[in-house]
């Protein structure tokens, strides 16, 4: 555990700023006093982050209540999942959080493989923990560099996307799409990673932490940032508790709990690394909780990478024809092939029971919740999504505070509505 650093950052106030009435009642005869305004936030407003309105109840700039308004973007994916069957949902777990596809592809196929008591070979969960990594990067860029801009800070939205890019680019390269790669494959990936791939990741990560450190240059040591952010919206590990909150958030709060060290899956029980922790939980310590993550995140990146070189040739797929299609090559020339392949597309099946995996994605743990009648279709999908968690605590954060705060407790829980709304 690495608790983060607030350099320059007074801490005199560690509680939310009060007001003289409680939230909801106002003295009508105070002549100080209006009439109290209704506003809505969104569901367009880009301080949103996404189609989300929130109802606040304003008494001149002071929020006295608040109210989030999710389900403008609802799509039932859940129910498609169980209209679809087992296979084809893959690629509509891109499209939950689509800032980081490859961790929701994951997650389900964790979901199913221990559900079918399939076992993943060591390359594959390697290639999976890579992928995981860079998109658990490509997802705080994208905190990092949409909160900025929200706050003034334009010029840093500009350096986040232009890093975000090139893992585009090297995502690209591998699986030959940007974003909604779907990927993942029912006891592995669909394709081992060539050395060329390689060397760019490798040769990326090595010149990340420098970017990280210009990350830092330009925020933790600005004044700006600091006054929008400290002591704002602050989350006690009781409050985390509460409303479900894990991931940045929880941790922030001084709370030691990540999947990838106390419930470990795809290996991470090999690999080395921190799990950064803050001290007080306002958006502040979010921020550099997220900051760190992205450092270890290059940490266990590269680790995943000399894995490969030691295995390269290795098996990284499954080798178990009730659930895994068969090589393009035998198709052709084995009808035994081309039955089995059959079969997987058309009426692939997983035993009777249940199966919950989740993984510590980059908003919290996302997991998903799998029941099967021993057809070719879920009898229930429910996925737990963290971002959801993460909505329902701007109203414990708001309620009491100025209007212009908002903008910082938004982007500081991080939360995409395509898996809130999904």
């Amino acid at each position: 555990m690495s608790t983060v650093q607030r350099t320059g950052v007074d801490d005199e106030t560690r509680t939310k700023r009060t007001f003289e009435y409680a939230p909801g009642v106002v003295d009508r005869d105070d002549p100080l006093h209006g009439e109290l305004l209704e506003l809505n936030m969104g569901p367009q407003h880009p301080a949103t982050h996404g189609v989300l309105r929130i109802q606040v109840l304003l008494d001149g700039e002071n929020m006295v209540k608040v109210e989030p308004d999710v389900g403008y973007l609802h799509r039932g994916k859940e129910k498609t999942c169980e209209s679809l069957g087992w296979r084809k949902f893959f690629v509509h777990t891109d499209r939950l959080d689509y800032l980081q596809p490859l961790m929701n592809n994951c997650a389900y196929a964790l979901a199913l493989e221990q559900l079918g008591g399939i076992q993943v070979p060591e390359r594959g969960q390697t290639i999976r923990v890579l992928l995981m990594e860079l998109s658990r990067i490509m997802a705080h860029l994208i905190y990092l560099g949409t909160t900025s801009i929200d706050l003034g800070a334009v010029t840093m939205f500009f350096f986040t996307f232009s890093e975000r890019e090139k893992i585009y680019a090297l995502l690209d390269a591998y699986t030959g799409h940007r974003m909604n790669n779907t990927y993942i494959r029912i006891g592995g990936v669909y394709a081992d990673v060539e050395e060329h791939a390689e060397r760019e990741i490798r040769a990326w990560l090595a010149q990340f932490p420098r970017k990280i450190d210009e990350f830092e240059t330009m925020l933790t040591g600005n004044r700006i940032w600091y006054d929008r952010n400290r002591n704002v919206g602050i989350l006690t590990p009781q409050m985390c508790k509460d409303w479900s909150l894990t991931g940045p958030n929880l941790r922030a709060s001084g709370v030691e709990w990540d999947l990838r060290k106390q419930q470990p899956y795809s290996g991470y029980e090999h690999y080395e690394f921190e799990v950064p922790v803050g001290t007080i939980g306002d958006c502040y310590d979010r921020y550099a909780v997220r900051i760190e993550e992205m450092r270890q995140s290059v940490r266990l990146a590269e680790q995943a990478l000399d894995r490969l070189a030691r295995t390269r040739g290795a098996e990284f797929l499954a080798d178990d024809r009730r659930y895994v299609l068969p090589p393009k090559s035998t198709v052709h020339t084995s009808m035994e092939e081309l039955i089995h392949q059959f079969k997987i597309v058309t009426d692939m099946s997983l035993p009777k029971g249940e199966a919950y995996h989740a993984v510590e994605a980059s908003k919290g743990e996302l997991g998903f919740f799998v029941a099967s009648d021993g057809t070719s279709h879920p009898l229930r999908c429910h996925i737990r999504a963290p971002g959801l968690m993460n909505v329902q605590a701007i109203p414990v954060l708001a309620e009491g505070r100025l209007f212009s705060d908002m903008v910082s407790i938004i982007g500081s829980l991080d939360f995409v509505m395509g898996e809130v709304d999904r």
